[in-house]
Parts: structure tokens; C-alpha cells; sequence
């Protein structure tokens, strides 16, 4: 996952060089979305899994090295009750649970496709962030 958002990369710039409204600070939790579609990430337009029992689930990343991080600990998503996800294409980084904004976006390294009953795990250190 190496693209930043529009927004997040808006934000920084303000908040390093002074200018905007300056009240960009580092939220004090992330959550992981799954998309089945992207249309604009940069522009956060993505199409993201809804209901079947989906929810955004929260992630703790590393500190940086050399302009990467990963995140510490396996992230597990619900298992999927009531129906499909459908196939997951793209994940995300978001600065809340629900609505917020899209800070990073990327390409799932290989789409996976998750019905009822399944659980979709990206496991310690599989999703990685770089700057360059």
C-alpha cells in the first residue's frame, strides 16, 4: 500500500510548511477498510465492503525505517455472516471506525474473494506503508 490520499498528503504539506488551517494531528487510532472497487483513490472515491457483518477493524503499524512501516500484530477482520463481501480488490487506512477519512490506499497483492463464513487475516508485517 504505497498511495496516499489527497487529503492526507494536503494535510501534511499544510501542517510541516504552516499554512492552512493547521489542524492536521496524528490520529490516536487507525482502522483497516476493504474495497471491491476503486474508482479515484487518491480522491477517496472507493467502493467498500457493506454489511454481511464487515466492519473496519483497528491496526497498530511499526515506526518508520528507511520510509517504510508494517503493521505489528495480525488484523482480523468478522467473519462474514449472512452473505458474501464479494472480491476484495484494494485496502485501505482510515483515521476512524466509521466515515473519517482515507489517509493510504493500495492493491491487495492477490484479490480474494470472501463468502459467508469466511475470515478475511492480513497477518503481522503483510501490509506495509512507504513514502518515497
Amino acid at each position: 500500500m504505497t498511495a496516499a490520499t489527497d487529503y492526507l498528503e494536503n494535510e501534511v504539506l499544510d501542517h510541516i510548511l504552516g499554512e492552512g488551517t493547521r489542524d492536521f494531528v496524528s490520529p490516536p487510532n487507525l482502522y483497516i477498510g476493504l474495497f471491491t472497487a476503486v474508482a479515484d483513490g487518491e480522491a477517496g472515491t472507493v467502493t467498500e465492503v457493506a454489511g454481511n457483518a464487515y466492519a473496519r477493524t483497528g491496526a497498530n503499524f511499526s515506526a518508520a525505517v528507511s520510509g517504510s512501516s508494517a503493521n505489528t500484530g495480525d488484523i482480523t477482520f468478522p467473519t462474514a455472516t449472512g452473505g458474501n463481501w464479494g472480491v476484495l480488490t484494494h485496502a485501505g487506512i482510515y483515521d476512524a471506525q466509521t466515515n473519517g477519512n482515507l489517509l493510504f490506499y493500495g492493491a491487495l497483492t492477490v484479490t480474494k474473494t470472501v463468502t459467508d463464513g469466511d475470515t478475511f487475516q492480513i497477518s503481522d508485517s503483510q501490509l506495509t506503508i512507504t513514502l518515497a
